[in-house]
């Protein structure tokens, strides 16, 4: 599948599309974003990832528990927040912030759709 928009990437979209790459929580994408993005606004980085999400290119997950083979625990995405979630969801400054306890558990992550994956970064 072509995707001819791709190469009107924005610095910014790629930022989240990386994000969503390595499958860090959400506040992981400030590190991808050039000043004065990097310490914008929810409503400013929403605009900039909902679209993103609405192309099919990214999905927003939580964190759930995982367990490897050999016992070892870690963290996983989990189901796909429903698109009429997002907005209050990315509303909420807390989930653009690591938090202080570094507990991912819960946490707002990006993954690449089977889409995304096709999108040159």
């Amino acid at each position: 599948m072509s995707y001819p928009a791709t190469d009107e990437l924005s610095s910014a979209e790629r930022a989240f599309m990386i994000n969503a790459t390595e499958i860090d929580i959400l506040p992981g994408v400030r590190g991808d974003l050039d000043e004065p993005l990097a310490s914008a606004g929810p409503t400013e980085l929403a605009a900039i990832l909902l679209p993103l999400i609405d192309k099919g290119w990214i999905e927003v997950c939580r964190c759930i528990p995982w367990t490897t083979v050999d016992g070892t625990p870690g963290l996983q995405p989990g189901p796909s927040i429903p698109r009429h979630d997002l907005p209050c969801l990315l509303a909420d400054a807390d989930n653009w912030e690591y938090p202080d306890n570094f507990e991912w558990l819960g946490r707002l992550t990006l993954v690449l759709t089977e889409a995304g994956q096709q999108i040159p970064r």
